[in-house]
C-alpha cells in the first residue's frame, strides 16, 4: 500500500464537513458554481444555500455538499431563503470591454448590481464577494462605484487580494476578495506563508503516470508552445513545476490545448495535459469530491471556483466576527435596519 499524501490529509481533515444543525448560521451564496466557496464554509460550521444557473454546477453542488442549490438565472429583486446571516459570492463580471459599452452597475448583465440588490434586500451582518485581481487595476473606477453602493447601504466596506497559496493551497493563485461588515472584520492569518505546498506534494505519483485516456502534446503543439513563450519572455517552461505552487489554474487553461495550458511533463520526456483531478487537487478539493457533467464542463467548474482551503480560512474568520462579543447591537447603524433606494441610482 502506498504512503499516503500528507497535502491530501491536510484538505480532507480541514475540509471534513459537520452534521448540519439548525443553530448554524445561514449563508447565501449567489453565483455558487460548483460549491467552492460553500465547501469551505460548511467545514467551517455554517449553512449554505446556493443559486446558480449552471445545471452541471448545481448537480456538483448538490452531489457533494450539505445545503440545496436551486438552479435559475438570477435577477434583481430575487426571492432568497430568509434568514442568512451571510452572503457570498462571485458574481460575473461582463460589462467591463468598449464592446459592452462599459455601463458598469447600470449594465444588466452585470452580476453585481444583483449582488448589491440581495445585500439591501436581506441586509445580512455580512457580505462577500471574490473576483479577479484585475478589477483594482484595470477596472478601478467600476470598483469604487461597486465600494460606493455597499457604503450606502452602511456597510464598512474592506478588500485584499489573497493568494491562495499563502493558506495551503498549491497554487500562485490571487484574488480579490471584498467584504462588507459593520466593524472589527479581520482578515485570515496566512498559515502557508513560508511553506506553501507544491504541485508535486498535491499530485504526488499522479505527476508521473500516463492514464489511457491522457492528451498528449503533439509535435507541432510542442512547437506553438515553444514560439509561445519565446514571444511570452518566459524565463522558465510553462511545464508544471512540482518543486513549486502551480501557477493559476483557470478554465482556459485546464480544458482548452493553448499555448498556456496546464501540462505535465513526464519522466519520458513526453508532456500531457492536466487530468480533471489534477486540476481539482491544485484547487484543494478533496479526492471525494465528485464533478458532474462532461470533462470540459467539469475543468469550467474547477476553474472558477475558489479554492475551497481559502474559501475555510475565509469562513473561518466570517465565523469569528460573528462569534465576537464585541459587537453589541447598539453599534448597529441606522441604515441597515431597512432597504433604501441607493442615491446613485445603480439600479
Amino acid at each position: 500500500m502506498r504512503n499516503r499524501l500528507p497535502y491530501l490529509d491536510f484538505i480532507e481533515k480541514e475540509l471534513q464537513l459537520p452534521e448540519t444543525e439548525l443553530s448554524q448560521p445561514l449563508v447565501i451564496d449567489l453565483f455558487a458554481g460548483c460549491g467552492g466557496l460553500a465547501l469551505g464554509f460548511e467545514a467551517a460550521g455554517f449553512r449554505t444555500v446556493g443559486y446558480e444557473k449552471l445545471e452541471d454546477a448545481c448537480a456538483t453542488y448538490r452531489h457533494n455538499l450539505l445545503g440545496s442549490c436551486h438552479q435559475l438565472t438570477l435577477i434583481r429583486q430575487q426571492d432568497l431563503v430568509e434568514g442568512a446571516a451571510v452572503i457570498i459570492g462571485g458574481p460575473p463580471c461582463q460589462p467591463f470591454s468598449v464592446g459592452g459599452h462599459q455601463l458598469g452597475l447600470r449594465d444588466s448583465r452585470d452580476g453585481f448590481p444583483i449582488f448589491i440588490d440581495a445585500v439591501n434586500r436581506y441586509r445580512p451582518q455580512l457580505a462577500l464577494f471574490e473576483n479577479v485581481r484585475g478589477m483594482l487595476f484595470r477596472n478601478k473606477a467600476y470598483f469604487e462605484e461597486i465600494v460606493i453602493a455597499l457604503k450606502e447601504l452602511g456597510y464598512i466596506v474592506e478588500w485584499d487580494i489573497l493568494n491562495a497559496a499563502h493558506y495551503g493551497v498549491p497554487q500562485r493563485r490571487e484574488r480579490l476578495f471584498c467584504v462588507a461588515h459593520r466593524g472589527r472584520w479581520t482578515w485570515p492569518k496566512k498559515t502557508h506563508l513560508n511553506s506553501p505546498y507544491t504541485a508535486g506534494e498535491a499530485l504526488g505519483e499522479l505527476a508521473f503516470l500516463a492514464p489511457l485516456d491522457s492528451k498528449f502534446l503533439t509535435p507541432s503543439m510542442d512547437e506553438y508552445v515553444k514560439k509561445y513563450e519565446i514571444a511570452s519572455k518566459c524565463i522558465r517552461p510553462r511545464d508544471l513545476h512540482l518543486d513549486a505552487p502551480s501557477r493559476t489554474v483557470t478554465c482556459r487553461n485546464l480544458s482548452a490545448p493553448t499555448g498556456d495550458m496546464l501540462r505535465i511533463q513526464l519522466p519520458d520526456g513526453r508532456r500531457r495535459r492536466l487530468t480533471v483531478r489534477e486540476g481539482a487537487r491544485l484547487q484543494s478539493f478533496p479526492d471525494w469530491f465528485e464533478f458532474k457533467g462532461n470533462e470540459e464542463s467539469q475543468c469550467n467548474q474547477i476553474g472558477n471556483a475558489v479554492p475551497p482551503i481559502l474559501a475555510k480560512a475565509i469562513a473561518c474568520s466570517v465565523k469569528a466576527y460573528l462569534d465576537s462579543s464585541e459587537q453589541p447591537a447598539s453599534e448597529e447603524s441606522p441604515l441597515l435596519s431597512q432597504p433604501i433606494q441607493l442615491s446613485l441610482k445603480l439600479f
